[in-house]
């Protein structure tokens, strides 16, 4: 039903009640139609391909789709080893798609999970709060609950001292093929920029936590890692590919101006049907 028909319809719709409901509904439909038009525009300006691959599906905006092409490309897609550090309530992250494509890994997070799991060695969570004290013995914990030392992509989004946690997880020789990490999209390139530690920070809901794309690329770039992607819809997650694997991704514009994306934390609802937990545990059943 296209939106000019739906308006017609509230305005001859009678029943205040009914029509209260369908103005929300409308309302929704036309803020998500927006978006979606300035999503695609974003991605259709693009000066990076990678973007046009963005889909969401139990990631956080357009992720997912980045994820899976990236672990096509560099031949992961029928099986790998994730980690993730900050994962919500267990129904809205960025390796949740792995796990549905049948990867093995754990999760590292403050929060308890709404999903039903058993720790095993197909899957594991780690419910702790996470500082520079217990970041590698928390890793090292997850790796031998899933009896596993290889790791394919490690996320993080802990909203604040990430910058510092992937110092010591690369300064312990922690070196997985992909790392997606949260970066403070305020700050565009070359304004290098980050938080001060703080062992008991929490995010306060502001623009203070973590740091600037080009602090990241900086810091990955000194570690063998090359960025490939920011994604377009939100502005929130920058990819950072293993040296080894550049060649696989010769499109991606060199400069980190062209990748980078500004902030757009709005998020629309474009798969319409709420997330069933019924649909989550079957992953981890």
């Amino acid at each position: 039903m296209g939106v000019f028909r739906k308006i017609r319809d509230f305005i001859t719709f009678r029943n205040y009640r009914k029509r209260n409901d369908r103005v929300a509904n409308y309302l929704k439909d036309i803020r998500e139609l927006i978006l979606n038009d300035q999503q695609d525009l974003i991605i259709s300006q693009s000066k990076n391909p990678l973007n046009k691959y963005g889909k969401k599906f139990f990631s956080q905006s357009d992720e997912d789709g980045i994820t899976i092409e990236i672990i096509k490309r560099i031949n992961c897609l029928k099986g790998g080893t994730f980690i993730e550090f900050g994962v919500g309530d267990g129904t809205e992250n960025n390796t949740l798609i792995l796990k549905a494509l049948g990867w093995k890994g754990f999760w590292v997070g403050n929060e308890k999970l709404k999903i039903n799991y058993n720790n095993s060695k197909n899957f594991s969570y780690i419910q702790s709060f996470v500082d520079l004290e217990n970041i590698i013995d928390l890793l090292k914990k997850g790796l031998a609950s899933i009896g596993d030392d290889q790791i394919d992509i490690i996320s993080i989004d802990l909203d604040g001292n990430d910058y510092y946690f992937l110092e010591e997880i690369i300064k312990n020789n922690f070196k997985p093929k992909l790392f997606i990490v949260e970066y403070n999209g305020k700050f565009p390139p070359p304004i290098k920029w980050q938080i001060e530690y703080k062992k008991d920070h929490k995010w306060k809901g502001d623009d203070y936590f973590g740091a600037s794309l080009s602090t990241y690329d900086n810091f990955f770039e000194k570690n063998g890692y090359k960025l490939i992607c920011c994604n377009a819809h939100t502005g929130a997650n920058a990819y950072f590919i293993k040296k080894e694997f550049f060649n696989l991704f010769n499109e991606v514009p060199d400069k980190i101006e062209d990748i980078y994306m500004k902030p757009r934390y709005m998020l629309n609802n474009y798969l319409r049907f709420p997330i069933s937990l019924k649909t989550i545990n079957k992953f981890f059943s």
